[in-house]
């Protein structure tokens, strides 16, 4: 289970006039302090995946490293099974998947050994390692090229091995940031049934989206950030609910106000 109750994070502007024209009229601005996330709350419970959207620039990503540690919250609270994410961040980076959008693979190395590194990192043996990449390579139909070089992946085989390389410890939890994003039909489908096999095996994931119809396919809970806030957090049917003219006008509806179910 995932906690967040009154999140924040704000970053120090070295150069103000530096900013954009629209980062200036930001309201997260306050003298020379981003406020990237000022108030974030949300829940995912067993077995229960989460969408959570936001326009650009919102605070999604920003939230999603908190939780996996990868940032300090200024403010607020993360449990993870009980675990206090921010006095104890070692115990509860054991316990996290974590799917970030900007970190790389290393490309002279070969999916198979991308994924075992991580596995060593998280204290697996040699065995542990060779049975779990099998079962994930099935899952995300990696086996054809699974012992090539990493830098000639495409975009699909990049993310299906990201993916394996951030579940190969079997985590309690599993955070992914925009996992289907470049994406083609096929590379996104086996992507979605992945995470719905994680819902099958109980394992709480949030993953952040653009795209609705994951949305509609995936998830039981919904939370929305707007200009660093929650404005939404809720059920499917809750959000849904918000608009009689589809998910795209109750995504807008989300962002008019703030609604806690």
């Amino acid at each position: 289970m995932i906690e967040i109750s009154g999140l924040a994070k704000k970053f120090k502007v070295e150069n103000p006039k530096k900013l954009s024209e629209q980062d200036k009229k930001d309201p997260r601005l306050e003298g020379r302090f981003f406020h990237s996330v000022k108030n974030v709350s949300l829940r995912c419970d067993k077995g229960e995946v989460l969408a959570l959207l936001g326009p650009n620039g919102a605070g999604k990503t920003t939230t999603l490293r908190l939780l996996s540690t990868a940032l300090q919250a200024d403010a607020g609270s993360m449990l993870i099974n009980g675990i206090d994410v921010i006095k104890d961040p070692v115990s509860a980076r054991k316990k996290i998947g974590f799917l970030s959008g900007t970190t790389g693979l290393y490309g002279r190395l070969t999916g198979r050994e991308n994924i075992a590194y991580f596995g060593r990192l998280n204290g697996m043996s040699e065995q542990q390692i060779e049975e779990r990449i099998a079962i994930i390579a099935d899952k995300l139909d990696m086996h054809s090229f699974l012992d090539r070089r990493s830098e000639n992946f495409s975009t699909g085989m990049k993310q299906k091995t990201s993916i394996a390389r951030a579940v190969i410890h079997s985590p309690a939890v599993v955070v992914l940031d925009e996992p289907t994003t470049g994406l083609d039909i096929m590379a996104a489908k086996t992507v979605i049934d992945f995470i719905n096999d994680l819902k099958s095996q109980s394992v709480p994931v949030i993953f952040s989206t653009h795209h609705l119809e994951e949305v509609t396919e995936l998830c039981d809970r919904v939370t929305v950030i707007d200009y660093g806030e929650t404005s939404f957090d809720g059920t499917l049917e809750a959000f849904k609910a918000l608009s009689t003219q589809g998910l795209h006008a109750s995504f807008m509806a989300s962002l008019k106000q703030g609604v806690a179910v």
